[in-house]
């Protein structure tokens, strides 16, 4: 039995690694990602666009505005598309209660047309949302510090917070220069973008590596679906 219960606390005293172990990530703050290396991410999200209804003329100058835009980027880029699944109660509950103070008799009985057609259609099937996400990456040289810069942070760590601070300011500049970039050329092609806030960047962080855990998008109103697809 001691045996036994030498064996749980020996087991028990083992540390789990969290998954920010694994991770690349430093830290997360004024809308950007540090990470490991000392290089910085921006995330945008951006609309969708219906290509399929658009016209032949339409579709042929969105795909050369793409493709201009590609070709304009002197670095690199990664496009996301990350689907969830859609919570649309909240929706429906406030189209209930519009309907209830509808005078319209026609319109409240197409609203209660509406909603009934709506529930069924959650009822048989899920209804996800895409959202699709632009990382703009600039690689620094804040991680890379010589043998005598080490000394010096050593004995002065105040003068390496400082330091690494301006460094971060100088780096967060050239970065978001590089997003206005992105988010000009998107805007010419008709689509709107969203810089990520800090607690959206960690908010999308999480649920991107803890998918059983994540909650679904839930939608308050019909402009709230403005910057997602649906299928």
């Amino acid at each position: 039995m001691a045996k036994e219960m030498q064996s749980s606390t020996m087991s028990g005293s083992k540390p789990t690694a969290s998954t920010q172990a694994y991770l690349d990530i430093a830290e997360i703050k004024e809308n950007t990602i540090v990470m490991k290396d000392g290089s910085l991410r921006a995330i945008l999200v951006v609309s969708s666009t219906n290509f399929s209804l658009k016209s032949v003329e339409e579709q042929n100058a969105l795909v050369n505005a793409y493709q201009n835009f590609l070709n304009s980027l002197e670095f690199p880029v990664q496009i996301v598309m990350q689907s969830r699944k859609l919570d649309i109660h909240a929706y429906l509950d406030k189209l209930r209660s519009t309907m209830q103070q509808q005078t319209n008799e026609l319109l409240r009985l197409q609203t209660q047309e509406y909603i009934e057609y709506i529930s069924k259609l959650i009822e048989f099937a899920s209804i996800m949302t895409k959202t699709f996400y632009i990382i703009i990456p600039l690689s620094t040289a804040a991680g890379k510090t010589n043998l005598l810069g080490k000394i010096t942070n050593l004995f002065s760590p105040a003068q390496q917070i400082s330091g690494q601070q301006r460094g971060f300011n100088m780096s967060k500049e050239e970065l978001d220069k590089r997003v206005n970039q992105v988010a000009s050329a998107l805007g010419g092609m008709g689509l709107k973008t969203i810089v990520l806030t800090t607690e959206e960047l960690v908010e999308l962080m999480y649920n991107s590596y803890n998918l059983s855990t994540a909650s679904p998008i839930r939608i308050q109103s019909i402009e709230d679906l403005e910057l997602a697809g649906n299928e």
